[in-house]
């Protein structure tokens, strides 16, 4: 999936203001993000032309935590765009042999 200007300019309203000496501008951070969620979020591997993976994760940290994303999702969604329901699967692949005392053995008594 390539980040287009209509794409941004869907969401613009919803960003944050960028002050300062910004070095990222926000179409070239999606197109990290996108970038990232197709290669396993490999944030020190980001190739040089999305800039430095810290500026980016700290800024997708910040987001984050102020509810950009949320917000995002949610106009998506209002507006048809996207109507995927996000839900948390974590599985784990270790496996773990128990002592014979905690699987039910035996109690002498």
């Amino acid at each position: 999936m390539q980040w287009t200007h209509e794409h941004d300019e869907q969401i613009q309203h919803l960003l944050p203001k960028q002050r300062g000496n910004v070095e990222i501008d926000n179409e070239t951070f999606f197109e990290a993000m996108i970038h990232l969620t197709e290669n396993g979020f490999r944030w020190r591997a980001m190739p040089e032309k999305y800039g430095k993976w810290n500026t980016l994760y700290r800024r997708f940290r910040r987001w984050t935590a102020s509810g950009v994303f949320d917000r995002i999702e949610k106009h998506l969604q209002s507006q048809a765009v996207s109507n995927k329901k996000i839900t948390v699967l974590a599985l784990d692949s270790t496996y773990i042999k128990v002592h014979p005392d905690g699987a039910g053995a035996s109690q002498k008594g």
